[in-house]
């Protein structure tokens, strides 16, 4: 699952993705892995505490090694993930950005 392959992609894709260097502080995109997930996520100032940063979720792939392919969920309003129905599953991580890049339904980024 961890491989330089799915790393470079995660890089690639972020660095496309996040905002202009001025705009970091106020908004960012980052990722991180979690056991056999890849989670994606913003990084925003509180609304409570403004110089606190939080992590907003936007969408998870967990990769099950049984099966060879990654599971793909997003964060509903519950704060609970759910796997992503219209394309419930990926066999890459390319696969995997493209449906979170696409966001077809609005589930990832709004």
């Amino acid at each position: 699952m961890l491989t330089l392959e799915v790393i470079e992609a995660l890089e690639n894709y972020i660095e496309k993705i996040r905002p202009e260097e001025a705009l970091r502080d106020k908004v960012d995109v980052a990722y991180k892995i979690e056991n056999q997930s890849i989670i994606i996520y913003e990084i925003r100032p509180s609304f409570i505490h403004p110089r606190q940063k939080i992590e907003m979720l936007v969408a998870k792939a967990t990769f099950v090694r049984a099966k060879d392919y990654y599971k793909v969920f997003w964060l509903q309003s519950d704060l609970k993930w759910h796997s992503y129905q219209p394309i419930p599953t990926v066999k890459s991580i390319r696969d995997f950005i493209h449906v979170v890049s696409e966001d077809q339904y609005s589930c990832f980024w709004g």
